[in-house]
């Protein structure tokens, strides 16, 4: 039995029975990882803790989880050409031709995230690639993953060429004679390119997925939905978790594929059995994804009326509603957590039709299916989110109007409607649960920016003054809930962890100031400087504790 009292500065008190913060307290009792007392009944147990941690006048929060993240594509981003930080195609350019360089063995150069801000409406030509490297195939992924640039050797080795027919669920992007740009929209696309591709080995896997934890835990984070994992990629899920490679809980989301689903609930479930057979309490696979459309600036998000700036398009949704219904009941039969990416206010209505859908067939039950992004959600469609118990996954640092949002998405929407994007405070007035995730690596995988964000809908830059559509600011308690009690909802454990009470995972985050004190301006800059996962530390700045 070990007993460790944290003291010395600001514990954040938890309400019994709401998700919202409960005032402040002055310390709190950890014994053998799980919480034993906090405020006074904490500093009563002084006497007999076999260390303690001195919070150096800190704010101790329930620690961070994520509710829709990729960190193992995140991970991988670091095994090619860092693109980035590059701000022009010039600096593209110039990075891939130093890392082909500097890797002569290496059959393709795969990297990510460019910028897509960089070329008109987001359109790259594979000659700029061919300028720095024309003797190998290279592919790179745009920041959104729903687009990939690629040269004029990728295309050669995919076969796609004039003549190639436009994928289902893709776009190949053309010049005006037909032959191909080298931009790719959408799986159906990307994936022509991919599966000819090879693949990461198992250790460069395994190594991503450690690298990534850590980040994640030196962001304050315990506890993340990776939400899409391929069947293939689950060895190296296992292996991290039975290496000890894994410093956060990960719960595992499948991809629904629209083209193949029918064989996947068996392999799924199958899956599922082979994760829980392990036995790792930081490992399970309860979630299957479904991309229901894909992303507005590419004009690939599905809209109820076509797109202000391609007034013949509403968007490519990927489900025909016959077929999202039964793959949807058939997961949920099995016990599935069903978790939709939904950007358009089309794919937002299609996501609660079938859930309605679901619900008909296979009767009631506490499911707590997951609606991802939800960047435009028709007003009428709100008070539906709470009738089929949805969690609202937001990712918040979206929720600005930074370069995307005014040169691709604004003249892509129109107005009224890109005055509805991202309407997290509609939704919490309207009782729903709100989760808050990173999308990471679409944009980073750090809270408390997202903190800041959900709080003053600016940029990093404080833009615009007032906040961008500030009807939609929550307050600082709103968005802490929304990265820990709201995630811990999502994840069928807010009886485990999520709020610091007696009997709960002594899950933790220490912040060097408490963001409720701050203004609002400076939120942003607020540092962690530890986690503890079931009271063991997975990042630390402080000084070790007292023994």
């Amino acid at each position: 039995m070990s007993l460790t009292i944290f003291h010395g500065g600001t514990v954040a008190a938890a309400s019994s029975t709401g998700t919202a913060g409960g005032g402040r307290d002055t310390a709190l009792a950890v014994r053998d990882g799980v919480i034993a007392a906090v405020g006074a009944d904490a500093l009563a147990l002084l006497g007999e803790a076999d260390e303690t941690v001195d919070l150096a006048g800190g704010y101790l929060s329930p620690s961070f989880a994520d509710g829709h993240a990729h960190p193992l594509y995140g991970g991988l981003e670091d095994l090619g050409p860092q693109i980035r930080g590059c701000g022009s195609v010039k600096e593209i350019a110039a990075a891939v031709r130093d890392w082909a360089d500097a890797h002569p063995e290496a059959e393709w150069i795969i990297g990510a995230s460019y910028d897509a801000t960089l070329a008109p409406g987001g359109m790259f030509d594979a000659a700029w690639l061919d300028a720095a490297v024309a003797d190998r195939p290279v592919l790179l992924r745009a920041w959104d993953y729903h687009t990939v640039w690629v040269n004029s050797a990728a295309l050669k080795a995919a076969g796609i060429d004039r003549d190639s027919p436009e994928p289902a669920l893709g776009r190949i992007a053309r010049r005006p004679d037909g032959t191909p740009l080298g931009t790719l929209l959408e799986p159906g696309a990307i994936d022509l390119v991919a599966r000819v591709a090879p693949g990461f080995s198992l250790q460069q896997r395994v190594d991503a997925l450690a690298s990534a934890t850590e980040r994640y835990a030196a962001a304050g984070v315990t506890w993340v939905q990776d939400a899409w994992v391929e069947l293939d990629d689950l060895p190296a899920y296992e292996a991290a978790a039975a290496g000890g490679r894994l410093a956060t809980r990960l719960n595992l989301a499948f991809r629904a594929d629209p083209a193949g689903w029918q064989h996947q609930p068996a392999a799924f479930d199958a899956a599922r059995g082979r994760v829980r057979v392990l036995g790792n309490p930081l490992l399970s696979a309860n979630t299957v994804k479904f991309f229901i459309d894909g992303i507005i600036e590419s004009h690939t998000a599905c809209l109820l009326a076509p797109y202000a700036d391609a007034p013949g398009e509403s968007g490519l949704p990927n489900w025909e509603r016959e077929d999202l219904h039964n793959a949807l009941a058939a997961f949920d039969a099995l016990g599935f957590q069903l978790h939709l990416h939904a950007i358009g206010d089309g794919a937002v209505r299609m996501a609660l039709d079938g859930l309605e859908e679901v619900q008909r067939r296979n009767g009631p039950r506490d499911r707590r299916p997951v609606i991802a992004h939800l960047q435009v959600i028709d007003p009428d469609d709100i008070p539906r989110f709470t009738g089929l118990g949805v969690v609202a996954n937001f990712e918040p640092l979206w929720a600005c109007s930074d370069d995307v949002m005014q040169l691709l998405t604004i003249p892509r929407l129109g107005e009224p409607r890109a005055a509805l994007q991202y309407p997290i405070a509609s939704l919490a007035a309207a009782g729903v649960t709100i989760s808050f995730g990173s999308d990471w690596p679409v944009t980073g995988h750090h809270p408390v920016p997202g903190l800041a964000t959900a709080v003053t809908r600016q940029t990093p830059d404080h833009l615009p003054e007032g906040g961008w559509l500030p009807n939609e600011r929550v307050d600082v308690e709103t968005a802490l809930a929304a990265y820990t009690a709201g995630v811990a909802h999502q994840a069928f454990a807010e009886q485990a962890w999520g709020r610091l009470l007696p009997g709960m995972s002594a899950d933790l985050v220490l912040l060097a100031e408490d963001p409720a004190a701050l203004p609002a301006e400076r939120i942003a800059g607020v540092e962690v400087l530890g986690t503890w996962l079931a009271g063991r530390p997975t990042f630390q700045k402080l000084p070790d504790p007292v023994r």
